[in-house]
């Protein structure tokens, strides 16, 4: 695809669209402890061999008690057993109460569990005996009425045996591992890992530590991209290979190329897929498999590059994705379309985060012709205030914002207007 200043420009959920449909989730699976699961997406789904709860429990420190026992406020009942977690008690008679502590089965004959806030002792020991004068039943007085069922906890009321609790696709985190924790399973399968190939283009960047700030050359500045690019890959799960910097020749982004393309699933670049005289990304990657250059009605954004390359050692090609050089536009183009492919390569079934409506605190009169994504933050009036400095290069405003505004093309917007916001949080969980 040549592009030329007349090439139109692609609506972002056409490029979506067409990146994902080139996207087939990778094959294999592994297993891992479920205590090293954080954030891994299952491979298969996970099926209860048992009832949670396993037996009917209380969920209350009180004590277990008939209803028709307690048919009025104020009736006493002796206390004849006490039940903790891990015990279990004996069928309750008519007349009698347990003392039952919180996860304690719920034993025989009982059908309510009044709590001990709503009880009265009446008999101040310890010991549960026979009624001895050494050793006294306690009884305790019931100020309430209990409904059946009350504090009690049903055995399969969570999940029934046979029932899936996680689904394929489903991506792990705290919650998830605790309920798979409940089932017995201290090991689950999980789809591998995306293998990631990362290197950025261009003569004019230093990496941090190897230049002091005061000794730059006029025209250098540091690599950012590639340390946020790296964390984000980090953060949905893939296991990176640094590259570093690429030179601004094309036999270096060649063999740059192949050695990425051998062993990995994703090359990520930024910088270089624009088409000035130094951008020899796209030359490159033609030369060794194909490439598309995308101009994406986005801002800030526009040019990305989707492609394949051939591997040298074995069959089969590699993705290819070349993000834009200005570190806003790299950041958001990554979430924007390099998230949802790699969460479809990991076969995550749903991946859209949820999108809220806001009250702009700012106006905005400019009407892009792009879809523009503005930075802003939540203020204490629940409304959204907008960074003063929108411009692709100003990293500090993804900083200091929590998520950004999605204002359609060719739209305006104005002070108390209800706008589409796209929390920072939702996208990185």
């Amino acid at each position: 695809m040549t592009v030329t200043p007349h090439t139109p420009l692609m609506p972002l959920a056409d490029a979506l669209h067409n990146l994902l449909t080139q996207i087939e989730p990778l094959d294999g699976s592994e297993s891992v402890a479920t205590f090293d699961a954080d954030g891994r997406v299952l491979a298969e789904d996970l099926v209860s061999a048992l009832q949670v709860p396993a037996f009917d429990n209380s969920s209350m420190d009180g004590y277990a008690v008939r209803c028709a026992d307690l048919c009025e406020p104020g009736k006493v009942l002796a206390v004849t057993q006490r039940i903790a977690a891990g015990q279990t008690g004996h069928a309750l008679q008519a007349g009698q109460a347990a003392r039952i502590f919180t996860g304690a089965p719920v034993p025989l004959g009982s059908d309510a569990i009044v709590m001990q806030e709503q009880t009265e002792n009446l008999t101040e020991v310890s010991a549960f005996g026979t009624g001895t004068p050494d050793s006294p039943v306690p009884h305790v007085r019931f100020l309430t009425t209990p409904e059946p069922g009350q504090w009690i906890r049903r055995s399969g009321e969570d999940i029934h045996r046979g029932d899936i609790a996680l689904q394929r696709g489903q991506k792990l985190g705290p919650a998830e591992l605790g309920l798979a924790a409940s089932l017995g399973l201290a090991h689950v399968s999980v789809m591998r890992r995306p293998k990631v190939a990362l290197f950025s283009t261009g003569d004019e960047l230093v990496m941090p530590g190897d230049v002091a700030p005061q000794d730059m050359s006029p025209g250098a500045i540091y690599n950012s991209n590639r340390f946020f690019l790296r964390s984000l890959l980090h953060r949905f799960g893939c296991e990176v290979s640094d590259l570093g910097i690429v030179p601004d020749r094309r036999e270096a982004t060649v063999a740059a190329l192949k050695t990425a393309a051998d062993h990995h699933d994703l090359i990520l670049t930024s910088g270089g897929v624009s088409v000035g005289e130094e951008d020899h990304i796209k030359p490159a990657v033609q030369s060794l498999g194909q490439l598309q250059l995308w101009q994406i009605a986005m801002k800030p954004g526009k040019p990305f590059a989707y492609g394949q390359v051939h591997r040298q050692t074995e069959a089969g090609v590699t993705h290819f994705i070349g993000l834009p050089g200005n570190p806003v536009s790299s950041y958001m183009t990554f979430l924007l379309l390099v998230r949802p492919m790699l969460l479809k390569l990991q076969g995550v079934v749903k991946s859209d985060p949820p999108c809220l409506r806001v009250a702009a605190h700012f106006d905005w009169p400019q009407a892009d012709k792009r879809r523009e994504f503005l930075r802003v933050k939540r203020n204490e009036r629940g409304g959204l205030d907008l960074f003063g400095n929108q411009g692709s290069g100003v990293l500090t405003s993804v900083v200091w914002a929590d998520g950004v505004v999605d204002k359609p093309a060719g739209q305006t917007i104005s002070q108390g207007q209800m706008v589409d916001f796209w929390p920072f949080s939702e996208w990185l969980a």
